[in-house]
């Protein structure tokens, strides 16, 4: 089955072609190039934002699952109308500031295991290409300059509108904007550069001294990185007007080709059934959530759960379910790792973990649908997990069945995320513990036991007593 995702630009769920011809399998293809749009880094990154940037991270991770190679760029907008606002108000240079929260937004990306990508241009660094954007738009006669910035002229621009399919009653063309973002309703001639303020950074061009609008920088990192079209564009549904719709016109007047292949919006979230906001009390960031307790692994599980063209509803309780969910899968986990060492091999294992594969792909080679991919894999621990209390699986049963789920993971991300913190000393520490805590009981020494468990307990340690003797686990 082929691979379908839903192309905002076509409106249909199309199939992914990479570099636009048709070829027979996964590996015959070129690289996968990807773009996303990357924070604005004048704050912390909120958890609507995480939403998105995990949808990122399960695209490429789910290319990779099914044999493409990837090419991904994320930017970091480190000059815009709000980090200048920032570094003034701050009192510090504009690098100072947008390098503080440029480094804040990698840390929380490693705290949510989301890959590294393999590009992460910015703004300030592709300034070059930006003026050869501006000199391609205006030999084709589509840019004009006035009071010093330089705008395109919507008019000149026929495709305009078909990303947002925007009723072309609604263009007032020759009225310009300035602003960076604006309502649908202000569709009029944007600025592609700005003329210098007090104050304000600027660079020199041959149109005078300014610094970019917001719209051409990611036209610009796209051209610097890859040249050519690209396969795909990511971003939140709020990005499609103005800021995607302003980077079709610009790059595709610029240099008269199809600028983007397949365009993939991910759906806004809501916290508690209404908009993320301050004033209502909603707002978090990830860091705000970690100070209160909950793990990145449940969040992250949280936040890839739900199809991406569906409103995701953000709640405190929606992490505790998503804990309750990775606690499923960890005793699963806990309950193979108890079989090694038995003898034996069920020779239908071979076909329950090849179906398992199979069955997962087809439910996400539909438009990504991940809900649908993580109920295939709830029903083969089900199943697994019968045949594991029917004493059906061996050690080397197990093992293999690992494999099958490591592999989901490389797609997932969240299942042995955090494993192997323990240190030998330490796991060899509790270890200990929990053969002095039997050896208490079986002696009938049951304060000691009970003083043993509680230790393990204050330390984030659960222990299980089974029909198979007793194990541990970390809280996650």
């Amino acid at each position: 089955m082929p691979l379908k995702i839903y192309n905002t630009l076509t409106r249909r769920v199309d199939e992914l072609i990479p570099g636009g011809t048709k070829k027979d399998k996964p590996e015959d293809y070129p690289m996968v190039t990807i773009y996303s749009c990357g924070p604005t880094v004048y704050s912390y990154a909120h958890i609507g934002n995480f939403r998105t940037f995990i949808f990122n991270d399960f695209l490429r991770r789910y290319l990779k699952f099914r044999g493409f190679r990837v090419d991904h760029a994320m930017n970091i907008t480190d000059v815009d109308d709000k980090t200048i606002k920032g570094a003034a108000q701050e009192g510090v240079t504009l690098a100072a500031y947008t390098g503080k929260y440029t480094e804040i937004f990698y840390e929380d990306l490693k705290t949510l295991n989301i890959e590294p990508v393999e590009h992460n241009p910015k703004a300030t660094e592709s300034i070059d290409e930006m003026i050869n954007i501006l000199k391609k738009i205006d030999e084709n006669g589509i840019l004009y300059k006035k009071d010093g910035s330089l705008y395109f002229n919507i008019a000149k621009f026929p495709n305009y509108g078909k990303l947002s399919l925007l009723d072309k009653r609604e263009i007032k063309s020759g009225v310009s904007f300035d602003a960076d973002e604006y309502e649908k309703e202000d569709v009029r001639d944007f600025a592609l550069w700005k003329a210098p303020k007090e104050n304000e950074p600027f660079w020199e061009t041959p149109y005078g001294p300014g610094r970019p609008g917001w719209h051409i920088e990611c036209s610009a990192m796209i051209r610097k990185i890859f040249g050519t079209t690209i396969d795909i564009h990511t971003g939140g549904v709020d990005l499609i007007f103005p800021h995607h719709e302003n980077e079709i016109a610009q790059s595709e007047a610029a240099y008269g080709e199809t600028f983007v292949r397949h365009w993939i919006h991910t759906e806004h979230l809501l916290v508690d059934g209404t908009k993320m906001s301050k004033s209502a009390g909603n707002f978090y960031t990830l860091r705000d959530l970690l100070a209160k307790g909950y793990s990145p692994r449940s969040i992250r599980y949280l936040l890839m759960s739900a199809h991406y063209k569906k409103q995701l509803n953000f709640t405190l309780d929606g992490i505790t379910q998503a804990d309750q969910a990775l606690e499923r899968i960890d005793n699963f986990v806990v309950r193979l790792n108890d079989r090694k060492g038995t003898a034996g091999e069920n020779p239908e294992i071979e076909k329950i973990c090849s179906a398992l594969i199979h069955d997962f792909s087809e439910a996400v080679d539909n438009d990504l649908n991940i809900s649908g991919g993580l109920g295939v894999f709830f029903e083969f621990i089900h199943k697994i997990n019968s045949m594991i209390s029917e004493d059906t699986i061996s050690g080397k049963d197990a093992e293999k069945i690992l494999g099958e789920v490591k592999r989901l993971d490389q797609v997932f991300g969240f299942i042995f995320y955090g494993a192997g913190e323990d240190n030998d000393a330490g796991k060899e520490r509790i270890d200990l513990l929990v053969n002095e805590r039997i050896q208490a009981k079986k002696d009938k020494q049951f304060a000691r036991a009970d003083e043993i468990r509680e230790i393990l307990k204050n330390e984030g340690i659960i222990l299980e007593d089974t029909k198979d003797g007793t194990r541990w686990k970390r809280k996650k």
